[in-house]
């Protein structure tokens, strides 16, 4: 059995052979100022750890602590695997609350806002097959409008909800390659004349000129 938590591929239905699981420790520090990145925060160690996929909030990440803060920062290290050369790399978030900004090897590769939906950022100009990495998140969570609010209360305990908020990674983490043309998603659309099923195409450029289909 796994020591990683949250090991298993995390999309069942558009599995990939090919990937590497990043949860587990990460490097972690509360930033309730959101100042962390006129700190030094994206330079230097964190002063804290914590187990990924699981918030702050939860007793399962190690800390457990349900304040409210505005910011979280996450660090990693991480080895791509060399058999991936060749291949455009992706490093996936598959949630994060809520505002994410992400750094590799020093460089922002993404930004995100949702704390419900996937993302990913093609770390490929800063990084390859064989590279060791510094992985850098910091997501913002300051619960004001035009912010979906739900339970991000400011307040010490839930408020509307009978749970704690949820802050940060909260889903699971991982690296995959890809080849020059990729699937992103799949989309099918119903022929009900034809009583038949067809797949939906969409070609998009992107700057680094792979090509999802």
């Amino acid at each position: 059995m796994s020591k990683i938590p949250r090991s298993e591929y995390p999309r069942p239905q558009f599995v990939r052979d090919r990937w590497l699981c990043l949860n587990g420790e990460w490097g972690f520090e509360i930033d309730r100022g959101d100042s962390g990145l006129h700190r030094g925060l994206l330079e230097r160690e964190l002063e804290g750890k914590i187990t990924v996929p699981f918030c702050p909030e939860s007793q399962l990440s190690g800390i457990g602590n349900h304040d409210y803060y505005n910011a979280v920062w996450y660090r990693r290290r991480a080895t791509i695997p060399s058999e991936w050369a060749g291949a455009r790399i992706l490093l996936h978030f598959q949630a994060v609350d809520y505002d994410s900004t992400v750094w590799v090897n020093g460089a922002e590769v993404g930004r995100h806002r949702g704390g419900f939906s996937p993302f990913c950022c093609d770390i490929s100009d800063v990084a390859g097959a064989g590279d060791e990495i510094t992985i850098v998140l910091r997501a913002r969570d300051d619960g004001q409008k035009p912010q979906p609010r739900g339970k991000q209360a400011r307040d010490y305990g839930p408020e509307g909800a009978i749970y704690v908020r949820t802050t940060g990674v909260w889903q699971s983490v991982w690296l995959e390659p890809v080849p020059e043309i990729a699937l992103r998603r799949p989309r099918i659309s119903p022929d009900l004349a034809n009583r038949t099923i067809r797949p939906v195409t969409k070609k998009k450029h992107l700057a680094n000129e792979t090509k999802w289909i």
